[in-house]
């Protein structure tokens, strides 16, 4: 059996202390892996229904082949997984502001997604999300490319973002403006024609966001993503909006 908890990895981040630790739950009888950021739970490997379908939906609402992928947020590997999942997909780009969190799964400290940072249609990024988006710069894809700011015009097929608690709740007051009608449009010149872009949310469907998604794109939709709660032995549920 193993050890009741260990702390996995902790290192000071400009956002604040950053721990990843892994616990075993004694009620389910497993080994739980959580982010800390402070003393706020960012992340835990009981919840990633909605990380998946968060790629699911997302790269659903796109057509054709050859998908070229920018997920934003590593986190525990689970959306970037999902979408190498998808056959479409060509190349996936991950941009995390942490090089603490891309170590982690360079030394494969989360099981459940190990080998990830292997793939050979994964590129790793430190950088900014939001900054590479309101730069208009675009991004590079594929395995050998990363964030390129000096290429105006590159785009990509879809965008799937899980950086933020929801377009109200920010990790940082920086990030807010990209949640308005134009920082989502520096996003969507990022776009190809008929291209995705998905966002996680851990709060309800938020009116006032999903009439900006309506104002900038031609089509969006919100997805109440509905799972089990092993703690409460009820129901929870997270936000994915896909908008076209």
């Amino acid at each position: 059996m193993s050890r009741r908890f260990e702390e996995l990895a902790f290192s000071e981040t400009p956002m604040g202390e950053l721990t990843l630790r892994r616990r075993r739950d004694p009620q389910l009888g497993v080994d739980v892996y959580e982010v800390k950021l402070g003393d706020e739970f960012l992340m835990s490997s009981l919840f990633t229904v909605a990380e998946v379908e968060l790629a699911r939906l997302g790269l659903a609402a796109i057509e054709g082949t050859d998908l070229e992928v920018v997920v934003g947020g590593l986190g525990l590997g689970y959306t970037a997984r999902a979408a190498l999942d998808d056959p479409r997909v060509t190349s996936v780009t991950v941009v995390e502001a942490l090089p603490e969190v891309i170590d982690w799964h360079r030394r494969d400290l989360l099981p459940a997604t190990a080998g990830l940072a292997a793939d050979p249609r994964l590129r790793l990024v430190q950088a900014d999300f939001f900054a590479a988006v309101a730069s208009g710069g675009g991004f590079g894809v594929g395995p050998h490319s990363g964030v390129d700011l000096e290429a105006p015009g590159r785009v990509v097929d879809g965008v799937l973002l899980d950086i933020d608690h929801s377009p109200r709740h920010v990790l940082h007051p920086g990030h807010a403006s990209f949640y308005t009608a134009s920082g989502l449009a520096a996003l969507r010149r990022l776009l190809r024609p008929g291209g995705v872009f998905a966002l996680w949310s851990d709060d309800p469907p938020d009116p006032a966001f999903e009439t900006v998604l309506a104002e900038v794109f031609d089509r969006s939709q919100s997805h109440v993503v509905a799972f089990a709660n092993p703690l409460t032995g009820g129901t929870s549920a997270n936000t994915v909006y896909v908008a076209t």
